[in-house]
């Protein structure tokens, strides 16, 4: 299963903290971002996954984080 967020991520430093912190979460999924993207993609792929959750850390981390539809 893939999902794809919206964020508001723009500086890589950044995205590199958070990425740390969902790949705490979720060692086994494959995990990354897209900041050139007008969107700052969040692209998370693994098995059983819950968006809740991911876009719960990334908002717990002082970003914005939703699904992109």
């Amino acid at each position: 299963m893939i999902e794809v967020f919206k964020t508001n991520i723009e500086e890589s430093a950044k995205a590199e903290k958070v990425l740390g912190m969902l790949q705490s979460h979720f060692p086994g999924y494959n995990i990354t971002f897209d900041l050139e993207d007008c969107d700052r993609i969040l692209r998370v792929e693994g098995k059983g996954l819950k968006p809740e959750i991911i876009a719960e850390i990334v908002i717990s981390a002082g970003f914005d984080c939703r699904i992109l539809e």
